[in-house]
């Protein structure tokens, strides 16, 4: 099983992200992608059923992104777009942590920087997944993010840059999809920073999907 993360897919976090990232100034906008743009965490990034997210030692500086994630459910290569609704039944909400320090580091470096992403328990996932079935259309969903309570993300998938099956298209493209891989679908504007005794939650067109604490 692996997690595969899109990055830049919702236009208003593309221009946040010189903020983010320091090193570039805010003048300096990012151009959007011309196609979707993806790494891999390993699944021992994996946080399941709302355990506590523990801050690594290494980082002084861990934020949250706040995604929907897909989960495949068959194998898929060289999938074309029309036929790609077919590969998920089910999604869910994950939360990407990043090791936003460690990641400016490297990228001032001009170094890969795996290190910021795929660290242990880097990718919390919701503990169910809910059928497309119960839910909107896949580009028609809303979800959101809130930290102690004060909401810090809202995303509408409709937003998107690379809708899901273009993403599930496009990766199946370089890399087989087996049942079980989870496809982070990208992050919208409000990234930001957590601490020790934050509480976060976040909901998928009002259901509460993650509920766990910050220690």
């Amino acid at each position: 099983m692996k997690i595969i993360c899109i990055g830049m897919n919702y236009p208003e976090h593309v221009r946040e992200l010189p903020g983010v990232w320091g090193g570039e100034t805010q003048e300096r906008e990012r151009p959007i992608p011309a196609e979707p743009v993806f790494f891999i965490k390993p699944d021992t990034a994996l946080l399941r059923n709302n355990d506590p997210f523990y801050i690594p030692d290494f980082s002084q500086d861990v934020q949250y992104e706040c995604e929907l994630v897909v989960r495949i459910n068959r194998l898929c290569k060289g999938i074309e777009e029309r036929f790609a609704h077919r590969c998920y039944e089910e999604v869910g909400l994950g939360i990407d942590f990043t090791a936003r320090d460690l990641q400016r580091r490297c990228k001032a470096e001009g170094l890969p920087w795996e290190i910021a992403k795929g660290f242990d328990h880097s990718a919390a996932v919701a503990p169910t997944f809910v059928s497309k079935a119960e839910l909107p259309e896949i580009q028609n969903l809303r979800f959101s993010m809130a930290l102690n309570g004060e909401q810090k993300q809202a995303g509408f998938t409709g937003d998107m840059i690379f809708g899901v099956d273009r993403i599930i298209a496009y990766v199946s493209r370089f890399v087989t999809l087996r049942i079980g891989d989870l496809i982070f679908t990208g992050t919208p504007v409000g990234v930001g920073p957590v601490r020790i005794g934050d509480r976060l939650t976040a909901e998928l067109e009002g259901r509460e999907m993650l509920n766990f604490d910050i220690k």
